[in-house]
């Protein structure tokens, strides 16, 4: 059958605005998500930049961002009266070691107190790390308040003023920002209201630190408390993981241009059962790998009140996993990075080259771990191989 020109040429017209029609329809969700961009090409360049730098070549994070009342419980331990004065005294011993230390450690999170204090030498404790190539970060959440309707389950305050908070501490030196939300295991917990409400805060306060050029660690963290085995941990990790991303991505936060900071995957502090690092290892990056990005730079462990040489044995063994593992994965201590050089200064001023070698050999370990590199020699000191777990810890 022979068709004439006019009704193929209509047909033809017809037919290629259908196609427009549909291209556009296809092309929409791309345009949809970039029509209201939150962050420009140089804001973005320059929070990769920072979260790369923080994670590179095996560097790991000081965290040394406890609070006046935490640093006052560390302190009791060795018989230290808490001071301003002492507290200021021994993070001067970590923060004024040998320059070799950013080999190892890439960012410090500090406490407000913190980064305002200075040296015997009235120099800027800040100044002093940015000297040494050492990323500066905040704590940035204001702790934990009761969330109504469950079982003893908390949110997180601290998204009240936080954009002008991050403006100040961007103009006084800082990079990075950290902020922890806890969810426990027990009867009924962590509730599905308390995995979505801790969720959402974390996503908030990530864009906010963005929209500022603070690099956002984005923490995470279900506690230890328990005896709960490895594999119902795992399950609850892999919950509060994916309820995390899909926040992100919710409130458009450039993932690149973050840091997260998880509990290692490991059986509650009360569990009879025990695991090896590998089984630590297997179940921990496995559960990153069914949730996390690989746009993420970099995953920094917390310790959760493990030893400090149990920290990085865990932390060696993630790292030679033969799972798929995409981003960097290190280190962001308190405690595992701390227990040794508190228990070496003891408060005197004579315990100095002590205290700083102690803090230094836990340093290069970690960052051996973060590289699959460490080898346990067995001569590790007392204070490496005590437990460091505190109930329902809070900082």
């Amino acid at each position: 059958m022979k068709l004439n020109g006019a009704f193929c040429a209509g047909f033809r017209e017809a037919f290629q605005k259908s196609y427009v029609l549909k291209k556009c329809y296809y092309l929409r969700p791309v345009i949809m998500a970039h029509r209201f961009p939150a962050l420009t090409s140089e804001q973005k360049k320059e929070l990769s930049e920072i979260a790369q730098r923080i994670v590179a070549n095996g560097k790991g994070i000081l965290a040394a961002d406890e609070s006046v009342g935490t640093m006052g419980n560390r302190l009791q331990r060795i018989k230290v009266e808490n001071t301003e004065e002492n507290r200021r005294q021994f993070r001067e011993l970590l923060f004024s070691v040998d320059n070799s230390i950013s080999q190892s450690i890439g960012g410090v999170i500090l406490f407000h107190e913190t980064l305002y204090q200075k040296d015997s030498q009235g120099k800027l404790f800040r100044n002093i790390l940015k000297e040494k190539g050492i990323v500066v970060g905040i704590k940035l959440d204001q702790g934990g308040a009761p969330l109504a309707g469950t079982n003893k389950e908390t949110t997180i305050q601290g998204l009240d003023g936080l954009s002008e908070r991050c403006a100040q501490y961007k103009k006084d030196g800082v990079d990075f920002g950290k902020w922890r939300a806890v969810l426990r295991i027990s009867d009924q917990c962590p509730s599905s209201l308390a995995i979505q409400e801790n969720a959402n805060a974390l996503a908030r306060y990530a864009s906010i630190c963005q929209q500022n050029g603070l690099v956002p660690i984005v923490e995470p963290e279900v506690l230890p408390d328990g005896d709960h085995d490895l594999e119902h941990c795992q399950y609850v990790s892999e919950k509060v993981l994916a309820a995390v991303y899909k926040a992100l991505n919710d409130h458009h936060v450039y993932l690149e241009g973050t840091l997260l900071k998880p509990n290692m995957v490991t059986a509650g502090h009360a569990c009879t059962k025990k695991y090896t690092p590998e089984q630590v290892a297997m179940a921990t990056v496995t559960a990153l790998h069914r949730t996390v990005p690989a746009a993420v730079p970099g995953i920094c462990f917390l310790s959760g009140g493990m030893s400090e040489e149990d920290a990085t044995l865990n932390l060696n063994a993630i790292n030679r996993c033969p799972l798929p593992r995409p981003w960097k994965l290190s280190f962001s201590y308190g405690r595992a990075l701390q227990a040794s050089a508190l228990a070496a200064w003891g408060g005197k001023a004579a315990n100095k080259k002590a205290t700083q070698e102690a803090f230094m050999k836990r340093a290069v370990a970690n960052c051996q771990a973060a590289q699959g590199q460490y080898v346990h020699t067995g001569s590790s000191g007392a204070a490496s191989t005590q437990s460091l777990f505190t109930a329902s810890y809070t900082y």
